[in-house]
């Protein structure tokens, strides 16, 4: 390896280093972990596992503690636009200085151990809230929990969203094999938070098979927020009862928890745009539960609807677009470009021969057509974080 001074440099290093893009375990990265931290992390830890509602949850959490006097940061991903957004400090990205200098000193322990492109990111963010001097840092798991690397750190608060199929190749095909491997992030005598309204067996088994202390979500939030959806008052709910969990070590009043809720945003969930005078949706739902979401806030307003739309091929894309198509007139469908993309030949075969469809070779290429055309005033852009990604792009 030579010199690298850039933060793309960096991350094609990166990507290049390792020979699986997902490869759970926690033996690669604690060996780098302990190296690092062999106290600890300085800073109390939430971390944040689920199906859905991670990131939503996350920013809720987030903008409650910067209502107060408390140093906060988060750790996300994956990121929309721009690879700083995994690193929050207090509101503010982290610098590509900042996660370059995490990044050398990952590099001077790391040794002869390899370790995947979101292991180095989780380290890094780790780094850089130690530097910062946090008081607290919400971590998002990135796949699972068990396993995800994000677990290397004992947190003082789980926090599980919910849990629905998805990811089956690497955390099973059922809701209970899926949440036991979200209950890996319990840890023992500290509390666990869940808003799942009917949880899998598994969660409470294993809570009381480490002593965990399990509470569950028992109504949605009843106050007004920014960010749109039935299903947010539930983790706003979940991040005000992360909170009160807390309040020992990092006291917070009852008025910022409510200030800090209203305030929330988050790009991606449900986000709107007027763009010559068309309203776009960008929404990053991409699993089933995810998209009957999103069809339920949609069907608040009935009109004529356009989608974008393109997934990974690992997806249940099938059930994806059931789950939306009676709110959907026409398709513009596209590949991702990454790696894990659905071709258009696919994609094509996932919809009944009924709908209304047409395919482009990029989803720029679609985004141009959603703008010009004069058919549809609403227009929602779904299925992936890189759909989303990509269709911002053409706007930036």
């Amino acid at each position: 390896m030579g010199r690298l001074t850039t933060l793309d440099e960096w991350l094609g290093w990166q990507e290049s280093l390792h020979t699986q893009e997902i490869d759970l375990g926690l033996e690669r990265i604690s060996r780098v972990y302990n190296k690092l931290f062999p106290k600890g992390v300085p800073f109390k830890v939430i971390t944040v596992a689920g199906t859905n509602g991670k990131g939503s949850t996350i920013a809720f959490i987030e903008s409650i503690y910067q209502q107060t006097r408390f140093s906060v940061a988060k750790f996300t991903s994956p990121h929309i636009l721009d690879y700083n957004e995994r690193f929050c400090i207090n509101g503010v990205l982290a610098t590509n200085v900042q996660i370059c200098t995490a990044f050398e000193k990952i590099e001077q322990v790391r040794g002869d151990t390899s370790l995947t492109y979101f292991e180095f990111s989780t380290l890094a963010a780790l780094l850089i809230f130690s530097d910062q001097k946090v008081d607290v840092a919400v971590l998002e798991i990135g796949l699972g929990g068990r396993l995800d690397s994000v677990n290397v750190v004992d947190s003082d608060v789980a926090v599980i969203t919910n849990i629905a199929i998805d990811h089956v190749d690497y955390l099973g095909d059922t809701r209970e094999l899926i949440g036991h491997e979200k209950a890996g992030i319990m840890r023992a005598n500290h509390p666990c938070v869940c808003s799942d309204a009917n949880p899998p067996l598994s969660l409470q088994k294993h809570a009381d098979n480490i002593g965990t202390l399990l509470e569950f979500v028992s109504e949605p939030y009843s106050g007004t927020l920014s960010l749109k959806g039935d299903h947010q008052q539930y983790n706003a709910a979940l991040a005000a009862l992360c909170v009160s969990k807390l309040n020992k070590q990092l006291e917070v009043g009852e008025l910022l928890i409510y200030q800090g809720l209203e305030k929330a945003q988050l790009d991606g969930r449900f986000q709107i745009k007027k763009i010559n005078n068309k309203q776009f949706i960008f929404d990053v739902a991409h699993n089933e539960a995810a998209v009957k979401a999103l069809a339920k806030e949609l069907n608040k307003d009935k009109q004529p609807t356009l989608a974008v739309f393109s997934a990974l091929k690992d997806k249940n894309i099938s059930l994806m677009i059931k789950a939306i198509s009676p709110s959907i007139d026409q398709w513009l469908i596209a590949p991702l470009s990454v790696n894990r993309a659905a071709d258009v030949t696919f994609l094509i075969d996932q919809f009944n021969l009924k709908d209304s469809i047409k395919a482009h070779s990029a989803i720029d290429l679609a985004i141009t057509e959603a703008i010009n055309q004069h058919t549809y005033q609403r227009i929602v852009v779904f299925g992936s974080f890189h759909v989303v990604a990509d269709a911002l792009t053409v706007f930036k």
